[in-house]
């Protein structure tokens, strides 16, 4: 394990332990909240936007509040003069173009690009891969997998990422439908069929220090939290599905995975083995009635005429999160957020590691 943590501050020499990954959520994950987590000692992604070329946009601006972060503070940044932009960019492969997002990557060289929902499995992983290593060969590559199928796939393939990532059930957004599993039966069976010599890191239903201990344990180089960073301030989130995260709980009974808010937003096409996990509201409890889809559709719409007013259990807007909702019950900067997940961490491994000794 201690080598494999080793190889990843190597690669970003930035990050501290225990190493806290931002995950690049479509379009809320922006340039802002990156950096900020970079900052904190962690890696911070971008998120995918709505159309592939505004991650050149994402990239830029991150770049520039990187130059005026060295410029602000009286000692130089650990993000100061690295020889790659110390944030990473995420790409759903489905829908994102291959040949914007390799222009993209050559032009900024971001340290890290996170590939994940292919359309065609391993053979798309494949093609993306030996692109962006062709175009920025430091650029590394992380991979997001949820299912033993796709591990045993990425062993056996000929281009091997630098990371992967293995995301559990619990997770918000777009997850495995079907064939998914929770983080804690998933990961150690994944890791038993993987190369021990790539860090592999833990992602879906780890909002605090606890669950992040809990999935080092099981042998993860490092963690990777979404919803919790949708509840920080530096979040490209409305502060109405912000409150939302905050005020839900009982993530078994007030998430579900369903097409629907996919459907009513428009965002349709994903591959058919993905759904994403949702916080329930009305336009699903009165899907679940029978209402026509036509008259939901309707009065989602009107919803996003009302701002902030359109999330929250009588809201009908779409509230991606994960199921450890329940344990996030503030909005906190994101540096906050890594600090406090990190000291927990060392608290938790250290109470145990007191407990064996004293047997």
């Amino acid at each position: 394990m201690s080598q494999l943590v080793t190889t990843i501050s190597r690669a970003y020499p930035w990050m501290k332990t225990p190493l806290i990954v931002s995950a690049p959520m479509r379009v809320m994950a922006g340039p802002t909240l990156a950096v900020a987590v970079s900052h904190a000692g962690g890696l911070g992604f971008i998120g995918p936007g709505v159309k592939t070329q505004d991650i050149g946009a994402d990239l830029e601006e991150a770049s520039m509040l990187i130059k005026k972060l060295s410029a602000s503070q009286a000692q130089p940044s650990a993000l100061q003069n690295q020889p790659l932009l110390p944030v990473g960019v995420g790409f759903q492969l489905w829908n994102d173009d291959v040949e914007v997002a390799v222009s993209t990557i050559c032009k900024y060289k971001p340290c890290a690009a996170w590939l994940f929902a292919p359309r065609n499995g391993q053979k798309d992983l494949d093609t993306w891969s030996r692109r962006i290593r062709g175009a920025s060969p430091s650029t590394r590559i992380w991979i997001q997998i949820g299912t033993l199928a796709e591990a045993r796939g990425l062993a056996q393939g000929p281009e091997e990422p630098d990371v992967i990532v293995v995301q559990g059930a619990e997770a918000g957004g777009h997850g495995r439908v079907n064939d998914g599993l929770g983080i804690m039966a998933l990961l150690p069976e994944v890791m038993d069929c993987l190369p021990p010599h790539i860090p592999v890191f833990a992602a879906g239903g780890i909002a605090d220090g606890r669950g992040a201990a809990a999935a080092l344990c099981l042998g993860a180089t490092g963690v990777v939290m979404g919803t919790r960073f949708l509840a920080a301030t530096e979040a490209r989130i409305s502060p109405g599905y912000q409150r939302e995260i905050v005020r839900a709980s009982d993530g078994a009974v007030s998430t579900t995975r369903t097409m629907l808010y996919n459907q009513l937003r428009g965002t349709v096409g994903w591959p058919e083995q993905y759904s994403p996990r949702a916080i329930i509201n009305k336009s699903f409890i009165e899907h679940q009635a029978g209402r026509p889809f036509d008259e939901l559709k309707n009065l989602h719409d009107e919803a996003l005429k009302a701002g902030d007013a359109g999330w929250g259990p009588e809201g009908r807007l779409a509230t991606y999160a994960g199921a450890a909702i329940g344990l996030i019950h503030d909005v906190k900067d994101a540096e906050r957020i890594v600090q406090d997940v990190q000291t927990e961490v060392l608290r938790r491994l250290s109470t145990v590691q007191n407990a064996n000794s004293a047997q």
